[in-house]
Protein backbone atom coordinates (compact mmCIF):
# COMPACT_ATOMS: atom_id res chain seq x y z
CA UNK A 1 0.00 0.00 0.00
CA UNK A 2 1.30 3.44 -0.84
CA UNK A 3 1.82 5.22 2.43
CA UNK A 4 2.28 8.81 1.33
CA UNK A 5 0.86 10.98 -1.37
CA UNK A 6 3.54 13.53 -2.07
CA UNK A 7 6.97 14.73 -1.07
CA UNK A 8 8.37 18.20 -1.46
CA UNK A 9 11.38 19.99 -0.05
CA UNK A 10 12.41 23.42 1.11
CA UNK A 11 16.14 24.11 1.26
CA UNK A 12 18.39 26.65 2.94
CA UNK A 13 22.18 27.02 3.18
CA UNK A 14 24.09 27.48 6.40
CA UNK A 15 27.17 27.58 5.58
CA UNK A 16 32.80 -5.15 -5.93
CA UNK A 17 32.08 -7.37 -4.34
CA UNK A 18 34.78 -9.31 -2.55
CA UNK A 19 36.30 -12.17 -4.54
CA UNK A 20 37.43 -13.93 -1.40
CA UNK A 21 34.55 -14.66 0.99
CA UNK A 22 32.33 -12.22 -0.97
CA UNK A 23 29.47 -12.08 1.51
CA UNK A 24 31.07 -12.46 4.91
CA UNK A 25 29.94 -10.39 7.90
CA UNK A 26 32.45 -9.38 10.55
CA UNK A 27 31.66 -8.73 14.20
CA UNK A 28 33.47 -6.17 16.33
CA UNK A 29 32.25 -6.48 19.91
CA UNK A 30 34.68 -3.82 21.11
CA UNK A 31 33.11 -1.08 18.99
CA UNK A 32 31.84 1.02 21.91
CA UNK A 33 33.06 4.02 23.85
CA UNK A 34 32.96 2.23 27.17
CA UNK A 35 32.06 -1.36 27.92
CA UNK A 36 31.43 -3.30 31.08
CA UNK A 37 32.23 -6.98 31.64
CA UNK A 38 29.06 -8.05 29.81
CA UNK A 39 30.03 -6.20 26.66
CA UNK A 40 27.10 -3.78 27.00
CA UNK A 41 27.74 -0.16 26.22
CA UNK A 42 28.03 2.08 29.28
CA UNK A 43 28.21 5.68 28.11
CA UNK A 44 28.42 8.58 30.53
CA UNK A 45 25.47 10.22 28.79
CA UNK A 46 22.49 7.93 28.46
CA UNK A 47 19.62 9.36 26.45
CA UNK A 48 18.79 6.49 24.13
CA UNK A 49 18.41 2.79 24.78
CA UNK A 50 21.05 1.43 22.42
CA UNK A 51 19.92 -2.18 22.89
CA UNK A 52 16.37 -1.21 21.95
CA UNK A 53 17.74 0.87 19.08
CA UNK A 54 19.37 -2.27 17.67
CA UNK A 55 16.01 -4.04 17.85
CA UNK A 56 14.45 -1.10 15.99
CA UNK A 57 16.95 -1.55 13.17
CA UNK A 58 16.26 -5.29 13.13
CA UNK A 59 12.56 -4.57 12.67
CA UNK A 60 13.31 -1.89 10.09
CA UNK A 61 15.25 -4.40 8.00
CA UNK A 62 12.14 -6.61 7.90
CA UNK A 63 9.70 -3.75 7.13
CA UNK A 64 11.91 -1.64 4.86
CA UNK A 65 10.58 -0.97 1.39
CA UNK A 66 12.79 -1.59 -1.61
CA UNK A 67 12.67 2.11 -2.47
CA UNK A 68 11.63 4.83 0.00
CA UNK A 69 11.21 8.25 -1.65
CA UNK A 70 12.16 10.23 1.45
CA UNK A 71 15.17 8.11 2.44
CA UNK A 72 16.38 7.92 -1.17
CA UNK A 73 16.13 11.70 -1.53
CA UNK A 74 18.18 12.29 1.63
CA UNK A 75 20.82 9.73 0.65
CA UNK A 76 21.07 11.07 -2.91
CA UNK A 77 21.45 14.67 -1.71
CA UNK A 78 24.16 13.60 0.73
CA UNK A 79 26.10 11.71 -1.94
CA UNK A 80 25.79 14.67 -4.33
CA UNK A 81 28.43 16.39 -2.22
CA UNK A 82 30.98 13.88 -3.47
CA UNK A 83 30.49 15.26 -6.98
CA UNK A 84 31.53 18.70 -5.73
CA UNK A 85 34.95 17.35 -4.69
CA UNK A 86 37.80 16.91 -7.15
CA UNK A 87 39.45 14.60 -4.63
CA UNK A 88 38.81 10.86 -4.85
CA UNK A 89 38.24 8.57 -1.87
CA UNK A 90 39.64 5.07 -2.45
CA UNK A 91 38.45 3.74 0.94
CA UNK A 92 35.18 4.61 2.64
CA UNK A 93 33.15 3.70 5.72
CA UNK A 94 29.34 3.90 5.72
CA UNK A 95 27.81 3.98 9.19
CA UNK A 96 24.43 2.80 10.47
CA UNK A 97 21.23 4.36 9.25
CA UNK A 98 20.14 4.19 5.63
CA UNK A 99 22.90 1.83 4.54
CA UNK A 100 21.00 0.14 1.74
CA UNK A 101 19.95 3.44 0.12
CA UNK A 102 23.50 4.82 0.26
CA UNK A 103 24.97 1.70 -1.33
CA UNK A 104 22.31 1.54 -4.05
CA UNK A 105 22.60 5.24 -4.95
CA UNK A 106 26.39 5.53 -4.77
CA UNK A 107 26.74 4.94 -8.52
CA UNK A 108 30.50 5.48 -8.70
CA UNK A 109 30.52 8.83 -6.93
CA UNK A 110 33.73 9.52 -5.04
CA UNK A 111 35.67 6.87 -7.02
CA UNK A 112 35.41 4.52 -4.05
CA UNK A 113 37.33 1.23 -4.43
CA UNK A 114 36.87 -0.32 -0.97
CA UNK A 115 33.74 0.18 1.11
CA UNK A 116 32.82 -0.96 4.62
CA UNK A 117 29.12 -1.09 5.51
CA UNK A 118 28.63 -1.02 9.29
CA UNK A 119 25.58 -1.16 11.56
CA UNK A 120 24.77 -2.29 15.09
CA UNK A 121 22.04 -4.55 13.64
CA UNK A 122 23.03 -7.90 12.16
CA UNK A 123 19.75 -8.08 10.22
CA UNK A 124 20.37 -4.66 8.66
CA UNK A 125 23.89 -5.65 7.62
CA UNK A 126 22.54 -8.91 6.21
CA UNK A 127 19.94 -6.96 4.21
CA UNK A 128 22.72 -4.85 2.68
CA UNK A 129 24.79 -7.93 1.95
CA UNK A 130 21.88 -9.64 0.20
CA UNK A 131 21.10 -6.48 -1.81
CA UNK A 132 24.67 -6.45 -3.13
CA UNK A 133 23.60 -8.97 -5.79
CA UNK A 134 21.28 -6.38 -7.38
CA UNK A 135 23.98 -3.73 -7.84
CA UNK A 136 25.43 -3.89 -11.33
CA UNK A 137 28.50 -2.41 -13.01
CA UNK A 138 30.27 -1.34 -9.82
CA UNK A 139 33.63 -2.89 -9.06
CA UNK A 140 33.72 -1.96 -5.37
CA UNK A 141 35.18 -4.33 -2.81
CA UNK A 142 32.50 -4.28 -0.12
CA UNK A 143 32.83 -5.55 3.44
CA UNK A 144 30.06 -5.88 6.01
CA UNK A 145 30.64 -5.23 9.71
CA UNK A 146 28.41 -5.40 12.78
CA UNK A 147 29.66 -2.74 15.18
CA UNK A 148 28.88 0.46 17.07
CA UNK A 149 29.43 3.85 15.45
CA UNK A 150 30.52 5.35 18.78
CA UNK A 151 33.98 3.76 18.46
CA UNK A 152 35.74 3.37 15.12
CA UNK A 153 39.28 1.89 15.33
CA UNK A 154 39.91 2.09 11.56
CA UNK A 155 41.31 4.63 9.09
CA UNK A 156 39.49 5.58 5.89
CA UNK A 157 39.46 8.41 3.34
CA UNK A 158 35.72 8.97 3.68
CA UNK A 159 33.13 8.47 6.42
CA UNK A 160 29.42 8.62 5.50
CA UNK A 161 26.52 8.55 7.94
CA UNK A 162 22.99 8.89 6.59
CA UNK A 163 20.22 9.28 9.20
CA UNK A 164 22.08 7.45 11.93
CA UNK A 165 24.18 9.69 14.17
CA UNK A 166 21.20 11.42 15.82
CA UNK A 167 20.60 8.16 17.72
CA UNK A 168 23.98 8.18 19.49
CA UNK A 169 24.07 8.93 23.20
CA UNK A 170 27.07 11.22 22.82
CA UNK A 171 26.81 12.97 19.47
CA UNK A 172 29.93 15.17 19.91
CA UNK A 173 31.90 12.10 20.98
CA UNK A 174 30.62 10.07 18.03
CA UNK A 175 31.66 12.85 15.63
CA UNK A 176 35.10 12.94 17.23
CA UNK A 177 35.34 9.19 16.61
CA UNK A 178 34.41 9.81 12.97
CA UNK A 179 37.23 12.35 12.68
CA UNK A 180 39.70 9.94 14.24
CA UNK A 181 38.58 7.28 11.75
CA UNK A 182 39.59 9.54 8.87
CA UNK A 183 42.98 9.72 7.26
CA UNK A 184 44.52 13.23 6.95
CA UNK A 185 42.52 15.26 4.40
CA UNK A 186 39.66 12.76 4.71
CA UNK A 187 36.03 13.84 4.33
CA UNK A 188 33.16 13.41 6.77
CA UNK A 189 29.60 13.46 5.38
CA UNK A 190 26.55 13.12 7.62
CA UNK A 191 22.82 13.69 7.49
CA UNK A 192 20.85 13.82 10.73
CA UNK A 193 17.28 14.75 11.59
CA UNK A 194 16.92 18.27 13.02
CA UNK A 195 14.83 19.68 15.84
CA UNK A 196 11.89 20.70 13.62
CA UNK A 197 11.29 17.09 12.58
CA UNK A 198 7.75 15.78 13.23
CA UNK A 199 6.65 19.03 14.85
CA UNK A 200 3.04 18.27 13.91
CA UNK A 201 3.20 14.90 15.66
CA UNK A 202 4.75 16.47 18.76
CA UNK A 203 1.89 18.95 19.03
CA UNK A 204 -0.80 16.32 18.49
CA UNK A 205 0.77 13.96 21.06
CA UNK A 206 1.08 16.71 23.66
CA UNK A 207 -2.54 17.85 23.29
CA UNK A 208 -3.88 14.28 23.33
CA UNK A 209 -1.90 13.30 26.44
CA UNK A 210 -2.96 16.42 28.30
CA UNK A 211 -6.60 15.73 27.50
CA UNK A 212 -6.60 11.98 28.17
CA UNK A 213 -3.91 11.48 30.81
CA UNK A 214 -3.53 14.88 32.46
CA UNK A 215 0.20 15.03 31.71
CA UNK A 216 2.79 14.38 29.06
CA UNK A 217 5.63 11.92 28.55
CA UNK A 218 8.34 12.06 25.86
CA UNK A 219 7.10 10.36 22.69
CA UNK A 220 9.48 11.92 20.15
CA UNK A 221 13.24 11.78 20.58
CA UNK A 222 15.23 14.98 21.22
CA UNK A 223 17.11 16.17 18.14
CA UNK A 224 19.89 18.65 17.43
CA UNK A 225 19.06 22.19 16.37
CA UNK A 226 20.46 23.79 13.22
CA UNK A 227 22.39 26.38 15.22
CA UNK A 228 24.24 23.57 17.01
CA UNK A 229 25.43 21.73 13.90
CA UNK A 230 28.33 24.06 13.08
CA UNK A 231 29.43 24.06 16.71
CA UNK A 232 29.39 20.25 16.73
CA UNK A 233 31.69 20.10 13.71
CA UNK A 234 34.10 22.62 15.23
CA UNK A 235 34.05 20.92 18.61
CA UNK A 236 34.81 17.58 16.96
CA UNK A 237 37.92 19.12 15.39
CA UNK A 238 36.84 19.18 11.73
CA UNK A 239 38.25 21.81 9.42
CA UNK A 240 36.34 23.66 6.68
CA UNK A 241 32.96 22.83 8.27
CA UNK A 242 29.78 23.25 6.26
CA UNK A 243 26.11 22.88 7.17
CA UNK A 244 23.09 22.67 4.86
CA UNK A 245 19.45 22.33 5.88
CA UNK A 246 16.64 20.73 3.89
CA UNK A 247 13.03 20.59 5.01
CA UNK A 248 10.91 17.81 3.56
CA UNK A 249 7.13 17.70 3.92
CA UNK A 250 5.72 14.22 3.37
CA UNK A 251 1.95 13.73 3.06
CA UNK A 252 0.23 10.61 4.40
CA UNK A 253 -3.35 9.35 4.21
CA UNK A 254 -3.53 9.21 8.03
CA UNK A 255 -1.43 9.40 11.20
CA UNK A 256 -1.34 5.61 11.33
CA UNK A 257 0.39 5.54 7.93
CA UNK A 258 2.96 8.02 9.31
CA UNK A 259 3.70 5.71 12.26
CA UNK A 260 4.00 2.76 9.88
CA UNK A 261 6.54 4.67 7.82
CA UNK A 262 8.54 5.66 10.93
CA UNK A 263 8.71 2.00 11.97
CA UNK A 264 9.92 0.99 8.52
CA UNK A 265 12.68 3.62 8.75
CA UNK A 266 13.60 2.64 12.33
CA UNK A 267 12.80 6.15 13.58
CA UNK A 268 10.34 5.44 16.40
CA UNK A 269 10.91 6.36 20.04
CA UNK A 270 14.05 4.82 21.58
CA UNK A 271 14.44 7.03 24.66
CA UNK A 272 15.86 5.30 27.70
CA UNK A 273 13.14 6.84 29.90
CA UNK A 274 10.30 6.30 27.44
CA UNK A 275 6.88 5.11 28.54
CA UNK A 276 6.57 1.65 26.93
CA UNK A 277 2.76 1.77 27.00
CA UNK A 278 0.49 4.01 24.95
CA UNK A 279 -3.18 3.86 25.84
CA UNK A 280 -5.54 3.09 22.98
CA UNK A 281 -7.69 6.16 23.64
CA UNK A 282 -4.60 8.39 23.68
CA UNK A 283 -3.40 6.98 20.36
CA UNK A 284 -6.81 7.47 18.75
CA UNK A 285 -7.05 10.98 20.19
CA UNK A 286 -3.61 11.81 18.78
CA UNK A 287 -4.68 10.68 15.30
CA UNK A 288 -7.93 12.67 15.53
CA UNK A 289 -6.18 15.85 16.75
CA UNK A 290 -3.50 15.49 14.07
CA UNK A 291 -6.21 15.28 11.40
CA UNK A 292 -8.24 18.19 12.78
CA UNK A 293 -5.26 20.54 13.15
CA UNK A 294 -3.15 19.79 10.10
CA UNK A 295 -5.19 17.90 7.47
CA UNK A 296 -5.25 19.37 3.96
CA UNK A 297 -8.32 19.76 1.78
CA UNK A 298 -7.62 16.44 0.07
CA UNK A 299 -7.67 14.65 3.43
CA UNK A 300 -3.93 13.98 3.67
CA UNK A 301 -1.83 15.03 6.66
CA UNK A 302 1.66 16.60 6.44
CA UNK A 303 4.73 15.49 8.38
CA UNK A 304 7.81 17.71 8.44
CA UNK A 305 11.29 16.21 8.35
CA UNK A 306 14.15 18.64 8.86
CA UNK A 307 17.42 17.15 7.61
CA UNK A 308 20.75 18.70 8.58
CA UNK A 309 23.66 17.90 6.25
CA UNK A 310 27.13 18.28 7.72
CA UNK A 311 30.50 18.21 5.97
CA UNK A 312 33.93 18.44 7.52
CA UNK A 313 37.53 17.52 6.78
CA UNK A 314 40.34 16.13 8.85
CA UNK A 315 43.16 18.65 9.06
CA UNK A 316 45.91 18.52 6.44
CA UNK A 317 48.71 20.88 5.44
CA UNK A 318 47.32 21.22 1.90
CA UNK A 319 44.04 22.79 3.08
CA UNK A 320 43.47 26.52 2.88
CA UNK A 321 43.76 28.34 6.19
CA UNK A 322 43.02 31.82 7.44
CA UNK A 323 46.06 34.08 7.85
CA UNK A 324 47.17 34.86 11.37
CA UNK A 325 45.82 38.02 12.97
CA UNK A 326 47.85 41.11 12.10
CA UNK A 327 49.52 39.61 9.03
CA UNK A 328 47.68 41.84 6.50
CA UNK A 329 49.87 44.00 4.26
CA UNK A 330 47.13 46.34 3.00
CA UNK A 331 44.74 48.33 5.20
CA UNK A 332 41.03 48.82 4.49
CA UNK A 333 41.56 52.57 4.60
CA UNK A 334 43.94 52.36 1.64
CA UNK A 335 41.42 50.22 -0.26
CA UNK A 336 38.67 52.71 0.45
CA UNK A 337 40.80 55.58 -0.80
CA UNK A 338 41.64 53.72 -4.00
CA UNK A 339 38.27 52.15 -4.86
CA UNK A 340 35.69 53.96 -2.78
CA UNK A 341 36.27 57.57 -3.79
CA UNK A 342 33.65 57.46 -6.54
CA UNK A 343 30.78 56.42 -4.22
Amino acid sequence: MKTWCSLYRRSSLWRTRRREAPHSISFFTSFCTDSNSDGVQSSRIKVFDRHFRRKQLDRSSWLMRSKDSFVDSVADNLLDRLEDCKKTFPTALCLGGSLEAVRRLLRGRGAIEKLIMMSTSYDMVKLCRDAEHDIQNEDIETSFVVGDEEFLPIKKDLVISCLGLHWTNDLPGAMIQCRLALKPDGLFLAAILGGETLKELRIACTVAQMEREGGISPRVSPLAQVRDAGNLLTRAGFTLPGVDVDEYVVRYPSALDLIEHLRAMGETNALLQRNPMLKRETALATAAIYDSMFAAEDGTIPATFQVIYMTGWRAHSSQQRAKSRGSATVSFQDLQKQFGSGN
